[in-house]
């Protein structure tokens, strides 16, 4: 195992969730909140991200396991996600009428940052001996909920008026120096990564066809789902994600609408959330090494399924901040766990291919699930703040159908 590429890739995962967080805390804000976007046509940002991803992450995928050029890919779409955080920065802070603009920017660069994934999530196979996946999956994943914390620290100055810098005030004040430090701090990997050398041999990138590799893509993708606990786990992926996704992509609003808290408040929470994560990435790592890999996920789907109904009947906002922390280790837990369970079921020579369809799934997920946000918190628009309680008790309906999907897989394991 080499230690510097490990660092080197959890740095990046470091790296990158500190623009995440504070995108997905304050961008979903300064559209609805301050510029009365609606919800509906908020979560279809990430619909039509999905779509994007659909259309061009298998390709290039399998391009990656072909010519073994997936660090490459990496590196350019990192680039370009840091360009597009940029412009999306520079229009909320000079140009805060443009918001349809704003919006535009924001759907490529959260595209472009769900599309590295790809390539990121596929290298853990490269770094990690079977034995230890869950271990460094755990690491990585703690990695980037530590990265959130560190980003939402830095940017609560900027958003409660404490720090200016230039531009308009508040919101729009955070994501200019989370893109920069985003940026910076993913360079190590840029740089210094090594893969290692493949046994196979590569294919010369100029024999590959677009054309054709475009054409095979539902072949291959039949003959990745042809083995049934790939495709049990996938559909699975896709429910209880769906749930997780959109709960998480509306929780700043869901606090705004509900229990009417401050930002300071939000984000105080999101880091006593963002704690919990880091916990509970690095014990259920530790856990699918130990226990097996279903096992774990089978005990966090169940929570998730409970987690969520709770959440959405109690008034007590005492009560919804325990649930919340308690929220806080699953969403550590569950990324982990699921990176791990794609490592040991998708073929070795098909991992970005295979990853494709794993943030894929991840995204599709949003088609779905922002749909049946958006429809409940629209026809039920008269509920007021019911209508989200609503919303948030039916992601736990999509979490235990992933439960029930997921019991029929069984996983490869490899525990101490």
């Amino acid at each position: 195992m080499n230690r510097k590429n490990v660092i080197l890739w959890t740095l990046y995962d470091f790296a990158n969730s500190i623009s995440t967080i504070v995108f997905f805390l304050y961008f979903s804000q300064w559209l609805v909140i301050d510029h009365g976007v609606s919800d509906f046509a908020y979560n279809m940002l990430f619909t039509i991200g999905s779509i994007l991803l659909l259309m061009t992450a298998p390709v290039l995928g399998s391009i990656a396991d072909k010519t073994y050029r997936e660090q490459k890919y990496l590196n350019r779409i990192t680039v370009f996600t840091f360009i597009f955080f940029v412009l999306t920065a520079l229009t909320t802070l000079f140009f805060t009428g443009s918001v349809l603009l704003a919006a535009f920017f924001f759907l490529i660069s959260n595209y472009l940052y769900q599309f590295s994934f790809v390539f990121y999530n596929a290298l853990l196979e490269k770094i990690a001996p079977p034995e230890k996946c869950g271990t460094i999956s755990g690491i990585g994943q703690a990695a980037n909920w530590i990265g959130q914390i560190v980003g939402l620290v830095v940017t609560i100055p900027l958003a409660s008026g404490a720090i200016y810098l230039f531009g308009a005030p508040g919101r729009a004040q955070t994501f200019l120096p989370a893109s920069i430090i985003f940026f910076f701090l993913s360079l190590p990997m840029l740089l210094w990564f090594k893969l290692p050398k493949r046994e196979t041999p590569i294919t010369d990138i100029t024999t590959i066809s677009y054309a054709q590799e475009y054409k095979s893509q539902w072949r291959q993708f039949k003959d990745l789902i042809k083995e049934p606990n790939m495709r049990y786990f996938l559909l699975s992926y896709f429910f209880f994600n769906d749930a997780i996704l959109t709960a998480s992509n509306n929780f700043p609003i869901y606090l705004e609408k509900v229990f009417a808290v401050t930002d300071s408040t939000k984000s105080l929470l999101l880091i006593g959330i963002l704690v919990t994560s880091a916990v509970g990435a690095l014990v259920s790592g530790w856990a699918s090494d130990r226990i097996g890999t279903k096992t774990s996920l089978m005990i966090i789907l169940g929570s998730w399924a409970i987690i969520f109904p709770l959440m959405g009947l109690t008034n007590s906002f005492a009560f919804f901040v325990v649930l919340a922390i308690l929220m806080g280790f699953f969403f550590g837990a569950t990324w982990t766990v699921t990176r791990t369970a794609m490592v040991a079921l998708c073929p070795k020579d098909k991992l970005n291919f295979g990853f494709s369809f794993y943030t894929i799934a991840e995204r599709i997920s949003t088609l779905i699930g922002p749909l049946t946000w958006g429809l409940i918190t629209m026809l039920l628009a008269n509920t007021g703040s019911m209508r989200y309680r609503v919303a948030i008790i039916a992601m736990g309906g999509f979490a235990a159908i992933g439960s029930v999907i997921l019991s029929k897989a069984k996983i490869r394991e490899t525990t101490k």
